[in-house]
Parts: C-alpha cells; sequence; structure tokens
C-alpha cells in the first residue's frame, strides 16, 4: 500500500529538494572558483616574478655603484656613504627574497590545486574501470548461446556483440588515463616538495639578511660615536687601527715562524687539479696570493712575507660557501679581542682532501664547530669585520698538517688573548692552486 503523503513528508521532500538545489550551485560555484583561482594564482606569480626582475636589477645598480667606491680615498663622508649604499642594498636584497618566498607560496597553492585536480581524475578514473569490468563481467555471464537464442534478430546480436568490445575498448583508455593521471599527480608533488624545500630556505635567509642589516646599522652607529662625527677624528682612528694590525701581524709572524713543521707532499693535491670550488658565486678577484718576491720565485708557498690568500671583492651579505666537503675546524672574531686589527669573523673548514680553507671579514657565521659540510653549503655571509678597507672576502688555503686553532696573547696595547688559525708558515698554499679557471 501506498505510503501516504503528510504535510510532514511534504516538508521533508520540500527541505530535501532544497537541499539538492543548494549543493547543485555550491558545486557550480566551487568548480568556477577552482578555475578561476588556478588563473589568479599564475596572474599573481607572474606579476611577482615581474616585481623581482626590477629588484634584481636595482641590486646589481648597487652592487656596481659600491665596487666603484673601492680605490676612493679614505673619508669618513665616503665610509658613511657606503655604508647606507649598503643598508640599502641589503633593503631591497631583503624585499627580494620576500618576493621569492611570495612565489613559492603562490607556486605550492598553485600545485595543490592541481593536485587535487589530479586525484579526483583518478578517482573518476578507477570508478570508470570498476563500472565497465562490472558490466564486462556481466556479459561474460550470458553465454554465446544465450545471447544468440536471447537474441530475436541479428541486429539484437550484434549490438550485444558491440557493447562487449566498446567496454573492453573503454578498460584500456581508462586505465591510460590512470597511467597518465598518476604520472602527472607524482610530478606535481614531487614539484610541491622541491617548492617547500625553496621556501623553507627563502625563510632561512631572510632572517639572515635582516641580521646582516642590523650588524651594518651598528656598524654604522658605532662609527659615528667612535668618531663623534668629525673627518679628523675618523682620520685618526684609520691610523690607529693601522699601527694595531702591523703589530698584530708581527706578533702572529712570529708565532707561526716558530712552528717547525715538516710536511709530507704525497698528502697533497695534485697541483692544478681543480680540487677546491669558488667560495663565492661572483668572483671579482682584487689581491692575489704573495706579491713579494720569495713568492713571485715560489708561486705555491707563503714564507710570512706578502698577503697570504686571495681577496674577493664581495658586497657585504654575499653567500660564503664551503669549497669542498668538510668539518668546521673553528669559528671566531677577533673583534671580541681587539676591533679592526684581524680577521674580523672568521670560518676554518678542514676538508677531506689534505687542505683547509678560511674564510674571513665575515658579517654572519652560519656555522659551528665540528659540524659537517658540503662543498657549496652556505657557511657565512660577507663583511667587512676586522681589518679591512672595504667590504671583501678574504681566503687562504693552508696543508692540513700544518694548521689548527690556537691562542696567541696579545702584547699589542687594549688586546687581549686572540683564538684564531695559527700555521707553520710552509702550510700556506696559493689558492689559485686549486682552484678552477675564473
Amino acid at each position: 500500500m501506498p505510503k501516504k503523503i503528510t504535510p510532514v513528508n511534504n516538508q521533508k521532500i520540500f527541505l530535501i529538494g532544497l537541499l539538492v538545489v543548494f549543493l547543485f550551485f555550491v558545486f557550480s560555484s566551487y568548480h568556477q572558483v577552482h578555475g578561476a583561482t588556478a588563473d589568479e594564482l599564475r596572474a599573481k606569480i607572474a606579476q611577482q616574478n615581474e616585481d623581482l626582475k626590477k629588484l634584481d636589477e636595482q641590486i646589481a645598480k648597487y652592487q656596481t655603484a659600491l665596487a666603484s667606491t673601492k680605490n676612493q680615498s679614505a673619508s669618513l663622508k665616503g665610509e658613511i656613504a657606503k655604508i647606507d649604499a649598503t643598508r640599502q642594498k641589503l633593503k631591497i636584497e631583503i624585499e627580494a627574497t620576500m618576493k621569492k618566498l611570495s612565489i613559492a607560496s603562490l607556486t605550492i597553492n598553485k600545485l595543490g590545486l592541481g593536485i587535487k585536480s589530479k586525484e579526483e581524475n583518478i578517482q573518476s578514473d578507477r570508478d570508470m574501470i570498476a563500472e565497465t569490468l562490472r558490466q564486462l563481467n556481466k556479459q561474460e555471464r550470458a553465454g554465446l548461446t544465450e545471447i544468440i537464442l536471447g537474441s530475436n534478430q541479428l541486429t539484437d546480436f550484434l549490438d550485444s556483440a558491440g557493447r562487449y568490445i566498446s567496454l573492453s575498448g573503454k578498460i584500456d583508455e581508462k586505465i591510460s588515463d590512470l597511467v597518465d593521471n598518476k604520472k602527472k599527480l607524482e610530478g606535481e608533488k614531487a614539484q610541491t616538495e622541491e617548492q617547500k624545500k625553496l621556501l623553507s630556505g627563502f625563510q632561512e635567509k631572510l632572517a639572515d639578511q635582516k641580521k646582516v642589516a642590523d650588524s651594518v646599522r651598528v656598524e654604522k652607529d658605532t662609527l659615528l660615536a667612535e668618531t663623534k662625527s668629525k673627518e679628523s677624528n675618523y682620520q685618526k682612528l684609520l691610523l690607529e687601527q693601522k699601527e694595531k694590525k702591523k703589530q698584530v701581524e708581527n706578533e702572529i709572524n712570529k708565532a707561526e715562524a716558530a712552528l717547525k713543521i715538516v710536511l709530507d707532499p704525497s698528502l697533497l693535491p695534485k697541483a692544478g687539479d681543480s680540487v677546491l670550488s669558488w667560495p663565492l658565486n661572483k668572483i671579482i678577484i682584487t689581491q692575489y696570493f704573495g706579491n713579494t718576491d720569495f713568492a713571485t720565485k715560489n708561486p705555491g708557498i707563503y714564507n710570512g712575507n706578502g698577503h697570504p690568500g686571495v681577496d674577493f671583492g664581495t658586497p657585504t651579505g654575499s653567500i660564503v660557501k664551503s669549497a669542498a666537503n668538510g668539518k668546521i675546524l673553528g669559528i671566531g672574531n677577533t673583534d671580541e679581542t681587539c676591533k679592526g686589527a684581524s680577521y674580523g669573523k672568521w670560518v676554518l673548514v678542514q676538508h677531506d682532501n689534505g687542505l683547509t680553507t678560511l674564510y674571513a671579514h665575515l658579517s654572519l657565521i652560519k656555522v659551528s664547530e665540528g659540524q659537517a659540510v658540503s662543498d657549496g653549503d652556505t657557511i657565512a655571509y660577507s663583511g667587512n669585520t676586522g681589518y679591512s678597507t672595504g667590504p671583501h672576502l678574504h681566503f687562504t688555503v693552508y696543508a692540513s698538517q700544518g694548521v689548527k686553532v690556537g691562542s696567541l696573547k696579545s702584547q699589542v696595547a687594549g688586546c687581549g688573548t686572540y683564538r684564531l688559525p695559527i700555521a707553520s708558515h710552509n702550510s700556506y698554499i696559493n689558492p689559485l692552486t686549486y682552484l678552477p679557471t675564473p
């Protein structure tokens, strides 16, 4: 007996109908927003990339301007101008990193939409395959004789056979779609993971850049306080730092001359082999190794005279990379002992190939002692600490047999006990012996 329709039932039917209509519009709207959102994300990413390109152009201009100030005579006004230009460059670099963060985040969102769409397509393909298999099974349960006998005419039989062939073709087609969608899904998931790594890296870099910018601000404030904004005081400060540097270098030289270490050449790589990588992305050599009669006659060896490494011109805040695999033998900051007289912030890396490398005048150190590093890992950011006439990276290469992190009690007025790399003179090696051709 049919169920009697009551007002309550009418209300239920009405509500169900209303719900169906509501869900129809919701899902319709969802698919419209889904498509629009993907397009919007693509447009935003394109705009952010365009903005980033303009910021990179501004950064390049500041780097060129800073490089051109290298040979200018030292003056308080000039030094403040360089610091201000550095701060402005760092500000734009921070903005550029924020753009990269935004691009990575938008890309992750866009890939997320693609992944959702692929997952829906895969589920749809699976459902279609399952349904087709059910239909095929149904066809197969009816034997050939039954199909023929059950057919009123030849056309019915041919229709049944055609449906069977059609169902088989649909399975092949859907399996092919399924495999294709799965490959695309795996590709987009891999891209998402890569973007997440980039996002994490940009977040860390942003924090680093802010620290470097803060250190440059402190540098300016300290300089103005020490000189009381007077040029005469600045020139006096330069003379004092230069004299302190000479005295400290003499102390270090004396301590290193006392080290009599016999090196085993077999433990060193073959000269000319590029076993080290460049420690910066952009290479501008501003001072070479040695530059003495001894160094000219013996280009691979340092003997306490001349320049004990290679200087690379680079603005404050450039990423400094490990030149090879190894471990951090030591880190330090000589400015804590005697400001403006030596390496400033430094990192010493002992490599697996018999060489040890020093990176000095840094603004920010990113590693700790004993830490393992790989070739190309970020270990620090370049700067202007210690005795430095302008932002650059000092890079020294030693034979690992002859260098250690040691303590040196300074006799220079106002200085204490240094902790820094100490090496026998015959342990210094011309870095270009093992670096690639520029």
